[in-house]
């Protein structure tokens, strides 16, 4: 069962968790260049994979406690949680600042280029980045036995 669990696992984050990453940081790009499709098409990316990537903590989660010996309770894997939990709040942040890109795009006025959430994506999906970063390194270097 720990083996199924472990492979859904990383099955999950590596299927979600590089796309949502890719997709938050090409969206930038997007917004400069005014691609109102395209832009939709990330944010629509960005959701669905945002919540594709609850897998990786749900199977993570379960596979810890089918592991037992306390394996959820050891500080790398506390580290490990908490930052996903605030990934998956900057995830929420980020969305929210496509749809308001895609909307002020998308409207007549001329006067608003999104500049704000440009910059706001930019920064959070880079730090979301190193977030993902942090995690990986939490998950491989302490090891089984931490």
């Amino acid at each position: 069962m720990s083996s199924l669990l472990l492979w859904l696992h990383i099955a999950f984050a590596i299927f979600t968790i590089g796309p949502v990453t890719a997709a938050t940081m090409a969206a930038p790009r997007v917004i400069r260049n005014k691609n109102v499709p395209a832009l939709q098409t990330i944010q629509r990316m960005t959701r669905v994979y945002s919540l594709g990537s609850i897998g990786v903590f749900v199977f993570g989660l379960a596979l810890g406690a089918v592991l037992g010996n306390g394996v959820l309770g050891r500080w790398y894997m506390t580290a490990s949680m908490t930052l996903f939990i605030v990934a998956a709040v900057m995830l929420v942040i980020i969305d929210r600042d496509l749809r308001t890109a895609v909307r002020v795009l998308g409207s007549e006025d001329t006067a608003d280029d999104a500049k704000v959430q440009n910059g706001r994506i930019a920064a959070i999906s880079g730090l979301l980045s190193v977030i993902w970063l942090v995690i990986l390194f939490l998950m491989l270097v302490p090891g089984p036995t931490g």
